[in-house]
């Protein structure tokens, strides 16, 4: 009995779906812009943001959606891992640069 319950537990764990790998999205922050301004991510996954200030002051990177907020220093990157997304579109800014366009991160 004991190895039909561990063969049973072996095939099952061999089987299971694996966790989804975290999808990666590059954003810089240079010339008072975002880059890219719209970025796409897989709805339904994680997902990990990588914001680069190539600014020469510090940024702050914020989206109330997303319930985020990073201070970035001039030539510095923030990693943001966040939770699978539901479908939509999450507008980003700058809080510290009102005049830098706003960006939003679309999950489809």
């Amino acid at each position: 009995m004991k190895h039909i319950a561990l063969a049973a537990a072996l095939c099952c764990a061999l089987t299971a779906p694996a966790a989804a790998e975290n999808f990666t999205v590059r954003i810089t922050i240079q010339n008072g812009r975002f880059a890219p301004a719209e970025p796409h991510a897989p709805a339904g996954r994680p997902v990990t943001l990588i914001v680069r200030n190539l600014e020469k002051t510090t940024a702050e990177f914020e989206s109330k959606s997303l319930r985020i907020e990073h201070e970035i220093a001039p030539g510095g990157e923030a990693r943001i891992e966040l939770e699978p997304l539901a479908r939509g579109a999450y507008r980003f800014f700058d809080d510290y640069h009102e005049a830098i366009p706003q960006g939003r991160l679309v999950a489809d």
